[in-house]
């Protein structure tokens, strides 16, 4: 079949569902990810032919969105800070309100520092693994309650070449760990059920549950557990960074603010929604 006529059946099945140029981008994704195609190339050759076995990971694609299924697990990867993770929905999709996270903890440590960092509940493992590739110097620690999470996190660290420690353990069952860090970062669930009707379908259906709500009646639940941990576990003076809920920001800063800790900032992200909060831990002596 003509590859031109495989991208006018995606417009024909998918048009209704998403917007004409996001189909494009679809189009385009899957055949330079099945195919090792250049989005030009029906420029250069409109009457590019496939095989049949060519064909057949561009339909089951067809099938796949229309049942709005996020096109980053249909081709298994996501793009974060300049690399390539697999995903699969027992890990979230990385975020680029997750890259300004991590572009703050980069602004703010020196490039060559020997430090210990820890990411708690790393899931794809994007930010320890992205500090990691910027940060040579430091230790990189990530830390998950699911070993089947752990296991795409410890396959990304390999594809994308480095070091990073990986524990299994349940940050709400206060682990106690050897090692003090010097940042400690999460992006923890913190959706509230009563959020969900502000959600898309590829989010709600597929995406992992675990790793984005908590309870309507608890939704600080992780912050408080991280933040207790973090008392334990930073070094004097060391940084913990937050992800937060949008419209939670100003609840999470006070949690940080009752713990005693310093130098407390809450960043907006792109869309600006309050999304990243630092705190420094005060002297303890």
């Amino acid at each position: 079949m003509l590859l031109r006529a495989i991208k006018n059946i995606y417009h024909q099945e998918l048009n209704a569902l998403y917007p004409i140029e996001e189909v494009n981008s679809f189009f385009y994704m899957m055949i330079e990810h099945y195919l090792k195609l250049e989005r030009f190339i029906l420029v250069l050759q409109p009457e590019y032919v496939l095989t049949k076995k060519e064909e057949t990971p561009l339909f089951a694609g067809i099938e796949k969105l229309k049942q709005e299924m996020p096109i980053q697990y249909i081709l298994e990867t996501a793009h974060f800070m300049d690399l390539d993770f697999t995903v699969n929905p027992s890990v979230l999709i990385p975020r680029p309100e997750t890259e300004e996270l991590v572009r703050w903890i980069l602004d703010e440590v020196d490039a060559k520092a020997s430090i210990n960092i820890l990411d708690i509940g790393t899931g794809s493992g994007c930010i320890a693994i992205s500090l990691a590739k910027m940060l040579p110097n430091a230790s990189l620690y990530a830390l998950d309650v699911s070993e089947e999470v752990l296991a795409v996190a410890k396959k990304n660290s390999v594809v994308n070449n480095v070091t990073v420690s990986f524990l299994h353990n349940n940050i709400l069952k206060e682990p106690i760990l050897q090692q003090k860090f010097d940042i400690i970062v999460s992006n923890p669930p913190y959706v509230r059920v009563l959020e969900k009707e502000k959600m898309a379908n590829n989010v709600l259906d597929h995406e992992p549950g675990l790793a984005l709500f908590v309870s309507d009646e608890n939704p600080l639940l992780f912050y408080n557990a991280i933040t207790n941990f973090a008392i334990k576990h930073l070094k004097t003076n060391g940084n913990l960074y937050f992800e937060t809920n949008q419209y939670l920001g100003k609840e999470t800063q006070a949690l940080l603010e009752h713990q005693n800790f310093l130098a407390i900032e809450l960043r907006k992200d792109m869309y600006g929604n309050d999304r990243m909060l630092k705190g420094k831990l005060k002297n303890k002596f």
